[in-house]
């Protein structure tokens, strides 16, 4: 049998045209992605028409999966659940998964767009501790290796988690922060710095207006896991020259964007409250 892949090098995307088992396959994974969503069971009336199938034939694609062990079914309350297998699968996935080499591609993506250097960082110990960075080719240009750490308080990625932290972690966090003052935009008052977390988890995105360094100014957006925790964020960050108010705005939809694919494709879910600017 011919080999399908094209020169290119890119697999040849199916179609329903060459194989009707693919036509199948699909359906039976969004049959098992509705059954997923619906937490508490579904019934088979109620996932076929959210799939927008015959019943009889939801029926025949769930049982196949039950067979497999990727969903089961409850006669007594007759709904359908997510099966043993999935679970399985799903854990292997959660073994495997690199947020970093996952993010990787987006982040230069991300540099290639807006010509700015883009970072990677999670918390750690109640500060920022950058993974991993892609500079950009501009001769003015932010760098921190991977390792470096700053304070949460003074930096875009650091606020913005803290933003997304629930109350009972980022109680305890704020109250043992020091806000240690680093140039004159950097916020020491703890009230104004509730309230610019409460800003920021409005607008959904963070932003570092020269707090940490001068000439610098920094936007972050959060990624989250399956459980719309925020676990890492992505920044954007360049002088101020570049990164002006006019272009903020347009940057920091760029940044939340591609924190918005990350998240997708680290199987994680963002919260129901999550904005991405246009």
């Amino acid at each position: 049998m011919a080999d399908p892949t094209p020169p290119d090098g890119k697999p040849a995307k199916p179609t329903t045209e060459r194989s009707g088992q693919v036509q199948s396959l699909v359906r039976a994974l969004r049959l098992l992605q509705e059954v997923a969503d619906a937490g508490d069971g579904i019934t088979l009336t109620e996932v076929a028409n959210r799939v927008g199938l015959p019943v009889s034939s939801a029926h025949r694609l769930l049982s196949t999966l039950q067979l497999e062990g990727f969903v089961r079914f409850d006669g007594e309350r007759t709904l359908w659940f997510v099966g043993v297998k999935a679970f399985t699968v799903g854990n292997a996935f959660l073994r495997a998964r690199d947020l970093v080499q996952v993010a990787r591609p987006y982040m230069r993506g991300l540099m290639e767009q807006c010509d700015e250097t883009v970072n990677l960082a999670v918390e750690d110990g109640g500060q920022i501790i950058y993974l991993a960075q892609i500079e950009c080719r501009q001769m003015m240009r932010a760098l921190a290796s991977p390792g470096a750490r700053v304070p949460m308080h003074s930096s875009a990625v650091g606020k913005v988690l803290l933003a997304y932290m629930p109350p009972s972690a980022q109680a305890p966090m704020l109250e043992k922060m020091k806000l240690e003052r680093f140039t004159a935009n950097t916020i020491t008052g703890r009230d104004r710095f509730a309230k610019t977390l409460v800003e920021i988890r409005k607008l959904g995105f963070g932003f570092d207006d020269e707090e940490h360094a001068i000439g610098l100014r920094c936007v972050a957006a959060p990624i989250f896991n399956e459980a719309r925790e925020a676990i890492a964020g992505i920044s954007l960050s360049g002088p101020a020259a570049r990164v002006t108010d006019r272009r903020f705005k347009e940057l920091a939809g760029m940044v939340q964007r591609t924190a918005r694919v990350i998240t997708r494709e680290f199987g994680g879910k963002s919260p129901e409250e999550y904005k991405v600017q246009a």
